[in-house]
């Protein structure tokens, strides 16, 4: 069947909504296309190459990681049959060169395919990668060798050469020419994200065929629009996406396709600003001489230039009448949570309740503690000794005893409790708010987009306020605020008194490094302070998985056993702990009666423990950029300047080595945020993916491209005030659909 007449197999002409079930594919290449979910005619062409193998190319120089699954084109170098040392037989080693490096690929007993492969011979290869002293190797993969002028019958395995056969097939005179060579002629070749399931070959087969049966598609850009920007027409991008006849193709191909992912993102959100305008929430005006006049005149220092701007930011959105929704970076240790506490109060003045969501019972409890001592007789209310309007401040965890979670869900569905803090017990539908204002959410990147939209939904009459915390934006976040869909805040100030903090790496071979470590810790613990120590592990698993991962049990047994550290004060924490010996844990270290803590990231936030100077992250490698500072401000939180030791087996020169050096060599949370999503990438900003993994937008960099994001904010905002449900514009409402999926369509409007 010819590529022109692969149309729906019912006749219909194709559309980009058209099921891929219903085009003439065949059945089983669909049902392997299934598996990466790609559904519709648009889906799958949205589905772009990762990379292009073009003649000569030799730019793109990153290595593939050792067991991934790869496709290479390229030519033979040399071949070499050589004998198996423990067994009868021979394999047949071939080096083969695709412009990018060299590839040894090794075929068992295989004497017979030694004269098909000639030097300079094309070819095509598919496997699993291995490495060997450092060279790529691939053992017995799919391969074919690909046709020319005087041999126009493919050899290889099924897979490839059924697929070529195919193509062949279609038009069978493009073979005998050389100005009209098949499809693996080709000066630039895409090459697709694939899997063991469904090869890059596949992929492009099922493309072609479909480009070729599929007219052209509406545009969602005037000629002015498009002309004005030097674009070319969406069809003819992602026709040359596909089958470009140059690199040069590519790239004015993806400059369309960016600014079309980036025009349907800024358009669902104008639609979501838009319509989120006319939701309601309570006006919380500045209520004289209430809870936060109250506090903010029992404080025994100032707030910050930077703490006051901010508040005054804050207390601006909750004054009017519709849902505030804003993001509050500060730097570790900037006073995030003194200004979320004093918003809070003004909502509780207007007589509204507030709730905090921690990313863990340790910092839950944390935060009790603390809006307890800096309010004192402010949240007792209903108590002998209350302040004047006092209010009563109630914590909710998953471990806590019956009695004491009865009498909290009873403060709270009654109004008596005015600032709720919990856990994740917060979003079970036994939790009934009396009248909730405000929600704000500290460390958001640990919770998914749901669950944060379960608490800011338990609103009874009117959305909540909603304000995210966070020192140091995560990829998803970043990638928010760049699309303009939160309104934010930066504290970049840091009080009086935060001492700096030295952060050095230490490589874990070295064995008086690592000596000297712990003997750094005893000097610390010699001078009446405190240490923690990180580590990756509880230690209690059934196996494990790196022998040089060091585990908090086996961490907390070395050291208080030997070396430096034996018999002085040691224990350990970590999140399978029952709650109330987490907390009695967290105490003693609080009051100063623990010296040393070998913990899990359990401390990784909100922890405060001001006489903490000193902490080890042992496997530091382990964690991300962000983490790792989020770790380190537990330490120089008093008087004394803080010091943080990264542990590493990393090798000096590696990623992950460089990754560690750049947090030693800064303390600025933004910067580091910066290079964590360099390392991460945005991640899928559309879905419940936080960072990494299969993303929605396969051309639009935030990093690269905030010059774009704000082109498409202006033309889609210009749009949808004129026409919010682009009734007059039905090609970029299917853009819209085609780039975000309905199925996505809700995380926009759940940051």
């Amino acid at each position: 069947m010819a590529e022109s007449e692969t149309a729906r197999a019912d006749g219909v002409p194709l559309t980009l909504t058209t099921p891929l079930s219903k085009t003439a594919l065949d059945p089983a290449l669909v049902a392997k296309l299934a598996d990466l979910e790609l559904a519709t005619v648009g889906e799958l062409l949205r589905y772009v190459p990762r990379r292009y193998l073009a003649r000569g190319d030799t730019s793109d120089l990153e290595l593939p990681e050792a067991g991934s699954w790869i496709n290479v084109m390229g030519h033979v170098v040399r071949t070499e049959m050589i004998p198996m040392k423990r067994k009868p037989g021979s394999f047949l080693k071939v080096v083969v060169e695709d412009g990018r490096r060299e590839y040894e690929v090794s075929f068992f007993n295989a004497k017979w395919m030694k004269s098909k492969l000639t030097r300079g011979t094309r070819m095509g290869l598919a496997g699993t990668v291995k490495y060997f002293r450092g060279q790529i190797q691939l053992s017995h993969p799919e391969w074919l060798i690909l046709p020319d002028l005087d041999h126009a019958d493919p050899i290889g395995t099924g897979l490839l050469a059924d697929m070529y056969v195919e193509q062949a097939e279609q038009d069978p005179d493009r073979v005998a020419t050389a100005e009209d060579m098949d499809s693996f002629s080709r000066d630039v070749v895409p090459m697709y994200p694939a899997t063991k399931k469904v090869q890059t070959w596949e992929i492009w087969r099922a493309v072609r065929q479909i480009l070729g049966a599929l007219g052209p598609t509406p545009d969602a850009l005037t000629e002015q629009q498009r002309t004005s920007r030097g674009l070319m027409t969406s069809d003819e991008a992602i026709r040359r996406i596909h089958l470009p006849d140059s690199m040069k193709d590519v790239a004015a191909a993806a400059e369309r396709l960016k600014f079309d992912e980036a025009l349907a993102v800024q358009t669902a959100l104008a639609q979501n600003r838009i319509a989120a305008g006319t939701e309601s929430a309570h006006a919380c005006p500045h209520v004289p001489g209430g809870l936060e006049d109250q506090l903010l005149e029992r404080l025994p220092f100032e707030l910050t230039v930077g703490q006051r701007a901010v508040i005054d930011e804050i207390a601006a959105d909750i004054g009017a009448a519709h849902p505030m929704n804003r993001l509050l970076q500060g730097e570790v240790g900037s006073g995030k949570t003194l200004v979320s506490l004093l918003v809070m109060l003004r909502v509780v003045d207007n007589g509204h309740q507030c709730a905090i969501l921690a990313p863990t019972e340790v910092l839950a409890a944390q935060h009790h503690r603390t809006v307890l001592t800096m309010l004192g007789d402010l949240a007792r209310g209903g108590q002998l000794g209350a302040a004047d309007g006092a209010t009563q401040v109630a914590l909710l965890t998953g471990s806590q005893k019956t009695a004491e979670r009865k009498q909290n869900l009873l403060d709270i569905v009654t109004g008596q409790a005015g600032i709720v803090i919990g856990t994740h017990a917060l979003l079970e539908d036994k939790v009934d708010f009396f009248d909730l204002g405000m929600v704000v959410v500290d460390e958001q990147h640990r919770f998914g987009v749901e669950q944060r939209d379960v608490l800011r939904a338990k609103g009874r009459i009117n959305r909540p306020h909603f304000l995210v915390m966070t020192a140091t934006p995560i990829p998803r976040t970043v990638a928010m605020i760049t699309f303009g869909d939160l309104e934010t805040s930066v504290l970049t100030e840091l009080p009086r008194g935060r001492q700096p903090i030295a952060t050095t790496v230490v490589p874990m071979s070295l064995e008086k490094w690592v000596d000297r470590v712990w003997q750094r810790a005893a000097e610390e613990v010699d001078q009446g302070r405190q240490v923690y120590v990180v580590c990756t592990r509880i230690g209690d698993e059934k196996s494990n998985p790196d022998a040089d991962e060091v585990s908090v049990l086996d961490q907390w047994q070395e050291l208080s056993e030997s070396g430096p550290l034996a018999h002085r004060s040691i224990d350990y924490l970590h999140g399978r702990m029952p709650g109330d010996e987490k907390n009695e844990v967290m105490d003693r270290f609080t009051r100063g009666e623990l010296d040393v803590l070998v913990s899990t990231t359990v401390i990784e936030v909100g922890v405060d423990v001001p006489n903490a100077t000193m902490m080890v992250i042992v496997n530091a490698e382990r964690f991300g950029v962000s983490q790792l500072h989020q770790l380190r401000g537990r330490v120089g939180r008093g008087r004394h300047a803080g010091l943080c030791l990264l542990m590493t087996t990393a090798t000096p020169g590696s990623s992950s080595h460089t990754r560690l050096k750049a947090v030693a060599d800064s303390n600025d949370g933004f910067e580091l945020a910066r290079i964590d999503l360099e390392a991460r990438r945005e991640g899928d900003v559309l879905g419940s993916l936080q960072s990494g993994g299969k993303s929605s937008l396969h051309f639009l960099s935030l990093l690269d491209d905030a010059d774009v994001i704000a082109d498409a904010r202006e033309l889609a905002t210009e749009i949808v005030l004129a026409d919010l449900p682009l009734a007059e514009h039905p090609a970029l409402a299917a853009l819209v659909d085609g780039v975000l999926l309905p199925s996505k369509l809700g995380y926009l409007e759940k940051s």
